[in-house]
């Protein structure tokens, strides 16, 4: 997913470059989405990994 958002980031600045504002702020908000799944999935399993590790000990 994190491929994703910086895919849609690159879009964004190739389309903001050439000036496609209207596509160049859609994909930076899709691209703002993504990342905050991301993160958000992340910080689950960063959550749930600590948690593991304290039930094996």
């Amino acid at each position: 997913m994190l491929k994703w958002a910086l895919i849609f980031f690159v879009i964004s600045l190739i389309a903001g470059f050439l000036g496609f504002s209207g596509i160049s702020a859609a994909t930076a908000t899709i691209a703002r989405v993504l990342f905050g799944i991301a993160l958000v999935i992340f910080l689950i399993f960063l959550v749930l990994a600590l948690l593991a590790g304290n039930a094996v000990v």
